[in-house]
């Protein structure tokens, strides 16, 4: 915990994401939600007092639509990174440990995997999905992420096999599940939370890409949805800064709130970087 409690670009990156998640959280219950409405506000309004960043050209609050945006956003990077994350540990601890033939199918499924463009065949997948959800995009992006966690979970459970204190307990009769959970999953939770975080920002990257588009979730609210109307309407065009400017500034706050997490993780992980060499 004090060592925590150094790491204040992590601390930062922390309460960033806290407030985010405070919005994503208490935002429906603050604001208006009938806003997000089409023909709730007369078509593209400036901001001012009533709309505090405007309308978009169905009339809706951007404001209000932004409110309810986010959650769905932070929702899919989470979900996809908490299965995605999931699946790497998996399959990288068994791989990693028991070696052998687990290990060679889990490496070449991943490898193969690897070699396949992944934002191809998401967009393949969307494609023929007749009706995206938020839920279904998770699983969608999450089902081509696990390669890289599953690659470095097994490289560090490679290390880890060899400590002594491994040997110890395989020599005191524990069995393989036994010896992963209790001596290999502990020391390697600094790494996952830090694997966590570039997965959940990793995700978020993905489906924004799928959204602008226009292969997201077409009847839920995502900042990467706002994008992709505010273009297909010509917002730019029409100098209608206030309908995409917003949802872009979002983008910018979870994706600095991610990478400052993920760097004083990564600090507390790497004793290089504590030490600066």
């Amino acid at each position: 915990m004090r060592r925590l409690a150094r790491e204040k670009m992590l601390l930062a990156g922390l309460a960033l994401l806290g407030a985010l998640l405070l919005l994503a959280v208490l935002g429906p219950f603050v604001v208006d939600t009938t806003g997000a409405n089409v023909g709730a506000g007369l078509p593209r309004q400036y901001p001012s007092a009533q709309h505090l960043l405007g309308t978009d050209t169905q009339g809706r609050d951007v404001a209000t639509t932004l409110v309810l945006a986010t959650p769905q956003t932070l929702r899919i990077g989470l979900l996809a990174g908490v299965i995605g994350l999931s699946v790497g540990v998996l399959l990288g601890l068994s791989a990693g440990y028991f070696g052998g033939l687990t290990d060679t199918l889990v490496r070449l499924a991943s490898d193969v995997m690897m070699t396949i463009p992944g934002i191809a065949v998401m967009v393949l997948v969307a494609t023929h999905v007749r009706t995206m959800t938020v839920p279904l995009m998770a699983i969608i992006v999450a089902s081509l992420s696990w390669m890289r966690a599953t690659r470095a979970m097994r490289a560090q459970t490679l290390t880890l096999r060899e400590r002594s204190y491994i040997l110890v307990a395989r020599l005191s009769g524990a069995g393989g599940f036994a010896v992963i959970v209790g001596e290999v999953l502990p020391n390697l939770l600094p790494y996952i939370a830090a694997s966590f975080v570039t997965a959940v920002s990793q995700a978020v990257l993905a489906s924004i890409g799928l959204e602008a588009l226009g292969l997201g979730p077409q009847n839920d609210l995502t900042l990467g949805m706002m994008i992709y109307w505010a273009q297909y309407y010509g917002a730019i065009l029409r100098g209608m800064w206030w309908w995409w400017a917003p949802p872009v500034a979002m983008i910018a706050l979870i994706f600095i709130a991610l990478m400052l997490t993920s760097a004083g993780l990564d600090r507390i992980v790497n004793a290089r970087l504590r030490t600066g060499g």
